[in-house]
């Protein structure tokens, strides 16, 4: 397997990219070309040791940034870290690519150069993310702000695919995010989705509240990009400011430090749970290649974990099950029509 890895995208690349990258590839059995400039890139790599044959260089003189229009950049900067590891893809010069740079480019060169696979009408952000009974996943969680209900069944399909495959989870639960557990409520999108859900071959709980979603208890989140980008922020927003709040309440007295110190292997387990670098990158599903978007603020542990969820997407041909399985949604939709 050959993994295309942008060596300039993320807030501490290219270090952590490339510290990463060594550990993968020191752990599976898989080659890597890095993009990026090459005379950092050589710097970052001449401190480690690792099998020499395996990691190459692709020089690529540009870096796409956050601030930049997506589609804009994705466009003219052709020597880009990022749009030409995408194009190793499309050439079928890699298998997979890997990037923690700028989302809204990523989802735009997974769309435009690397392409959906057909019958897929959008390309989805499928986070996988830690919940107090267990880890569920968002799908759409960002990519596409406005969605049609046969979107959000394609999504339901493609989560259900990686979760089975890629996690292996049995017979995945899945629920519509909405403002109310009634079939009834939401707006036209929600409850025309939960019509076609409820008719498909899928394990369809119905909808679930926001208050109900860190529990973990439902393990496919279906929604639009706009609703999912604001879930999964304000989650992530929660986590770190509850930390933060518990930690300036046990410095404040010498009882309460006292008590953390008793309650410090509890609060590391729950750190530890919900330690993002523990859970690699998040897929983009849909495209025609496997595309892995690690966090933005990435360390050396997180990328490599990103690299090793392309490799796991890969060996479990997740391309080849949602091109099969996607053929069926169209007859899958229109028999939940008459019904």
């Amino acid at each position: 397997m050959i993994i295309a890895v942008d060596g300039m995208g993320g807030d501490l690349a290219p270090s952590a990219v490339v510290e990463g990258t060594v550990e993968a590839v020191r752990e599976k059995a898989v080659n890597v070309i890095i993009t990026g400039r090459e005379g950092q890139i050589k710097e970052e790599l001449s401190k480690y040791d690792y099998p020499k044959d395996r990691i190459s260089i692709l020089d690529a003189p540009e870096i796409i940034t956050t601030e930049e229009s997506p589609v804009m950049a994705v466009r003219k900067k052709k020597n880009s870290s990022l749009v030409k590891a995408l194009t190793l893809v499309r050439e079928n010069k890699a298998d997979a690519v890997v990037s923690a740079g700028s989302t809204g480019a990523f989802m735009a060169g997974a769309t435009l150069i690397v392409g959906r696979i057909k019958g897929v009408d959008r390309v989805a952000l499928a986070p996988v993310i830690p919940g107090k009974n267990g880890n569920f996943m968002i799908i759409d969680a960002g990519a596409n702000v406005d969605c049609k209900p046969q979107y959000l069944l394609q999504f339901s399909l493609m989560g259900k695919i990686y979760l089975e495959n890629v996690l292996k989870k049995k017979n995945p639960s899945i629920g519509l995010v909405n403002i109310g557990v009634e079939e009834e409520k939401g707006n036209e999108l929600t409850k025309s989705a939960y019509k076609l859900l409820k008719n498909v071959d899928f394990n369809f709980v119905g909808n679930v509240e926001p208050r109900d979603i860190p529990a973990g208890d439902v393990d496919i989140l279906v929604c639009d990009g706009m609703i999912g980008n604001t879930v999964l922020k304000m989650y992530e927003g929660v986590a770190l400011n509850l930390f933060e709040m518990l930690k300036e309440e046990i410095m404040k007295s010498f009882r309460t430090k006292l008590g953390g110190i008793i309650l410090k292997s509890a609060f590391r387990e729950i750190k530890n749970k919900m330690d993002y670098s523990e859970y690699g990158g998040s897929a983009f599903l849909g495209a025609r290649g496997i595309c892995v978007k690690a966090h933005g603020s990435s360390n050396g542990k997180a990328f490599k974990n990103a690299v090793k969820r392309a490799v796991d997407c890969y060996d479990n041909k997740i391309i080849d099950k949602i091109r099969s399985e996607i053929e069926k949604i169209p007859q899958m939709e229109s028999d939940s029509i008459k019904k």
